[in-house]
């Protein structure tokens, strides 16, 4: 028997042989794009329920506004089942892979481009991290904002809207899609190339702020980490939650105005108070005088609760990722070009 399983072992150790070179002939960026991909996709899958109700409550879709997180996820339930708790996640997972992995290679690049041209004027500390992040952040939203607004758009709207006694109805006037491809389409045929970026101002000026002092404040605190326990997932995962939920709280409020400007082409027809959101900081004032200042937060507390979850599977995975594929460690790489 021995001698009948010996072929069958060597031939799968020349087909890892042959995989495994084909790995090596990667380019790091190639790996970090599939690495930050992967891990991009698991996260948001995992917290997509709950990315779910966080919209419905920054858009005030009626029957919702008044609802705690688990009375959400119940009426949620009840009227669309499983499949409702992940309406939105393919047009949101279409969106973070090439989000993700655009935001973890070009972060990467631009910490590289800055170390080489302007070490001396910034120095090699978290301030590079700043501007780093700030940049890759705004590069990835600009090339997969599109698929952000048909994510938005398939998750504000809700099964069996406008009928009878449905406490979720919006008096049936609610534009319904099929998909992502229907959401393009109808989108565009409203105001061109350009309402495919409904709210991008607002996305840019929170996301800027928010994956830079992410990056800034998860590299300051793995700083102070003692060497021993640099390695440790655990901390490196307590570090990235910490610095994901104290960016969130600052730039949350632009979070808010940008997902009422992608839905708000319904609302016109709906509200009598005349609520349109023409800019960012008019947005905010805006809210701010018809909805109350609370409405700029509305759905933080369960961004928090998806923040921890999403951040940890996220480094995971982008760990066991860079792993498999054989990416050394970033210091390694910055030390071979004399920057660390």
């Amino acid at each position: 028997m021995g001698s009948t399983q010996e072929p069958t072992f060597s031939s799968a150790s020349a087909a890892a042989q042959v995989n495994a070179s084909a790995l090596d002939l990667l380019p790091v960026y190639a790996k970090e794009l599939i690495a930050g991909g992967a891990a991009g996709a698991f996260a948001k899958t995992a917290v997509a329920p709950l990315e779910r109700v966080k919209i419905l409550l920054q858009t005030r879709t009626e029957g919702f506004q008044s609802l705690g997180i688990l009375q959400s996820l119940r009426k949620l339930w009840q009227y669309e089942g499983v499949r409702g708790f992940y309406k939105g996640n393919g047009a949101s997972v279409l969106r973070i892979v090439p989000y993700a992995a655009l935001h973890y290679m070009t972060y990467e690049q631009y910490r590289c481009w800055i170390l080489n041209n302007f070490a001396p004027s910034v120095g090699t500390g978290p301030v590079v991290d700043l501007l780093a992040g700030s940049a890759a952040g705004g590069t990835a939203v600009l090339c997969t904002y599109p698929l952000d607004l048909a994510r938005t758009k398939l998750a504000y709207q809700v099964s069996n809207v406008g009928q009878p006694g449905n406490a979720l109805g919006n008096s049936g006037q609610q534009q319904t899609y099929n998909g992502i491809k229907d959401v393009f389409k109808t989108v565009y045929k409203e105001g061109g190339a350009r309402s495919l970026y409904r709210g991008v101002a607002p996305t840019l000026i929170g996301i800027l702020p928010y994956a830079g002092l992410k990056f800034y404040i998860y590299e300051d605190l793995k700083s102070r980490v003692p060497e021993d326990y640099k390695k440790s997932v655990i901390l490196k995962l307590s570090c990235g939650a910490l610095a994901g939920l104290f960016g969130q709280t600052l730039t949350y409020p632009l979070d808010v105005v940008r997902r009422q400007m992608q839905v708000q082409s319904k609302q016109p027809q709906i509200s009598s108070d005349g609520f349109r959101i023409r800019g960012t900081f008019q947005g905010l004032l805006l809210i701010i005088r018809c909805q109350g200042w609370r409405q700029l937060f509305a759905g933080l507390s369960l961004n928090y609760v998806k923040v921890v979850p999403s951040v940890a599977i996220g480094f995971t995975t982008y760990d066991m990722m860079k792993t498999l594929l054989g990416v050394p460690p970033r210091e390694r790489v910055h030390a071979s070009g004399g920057n660390k």
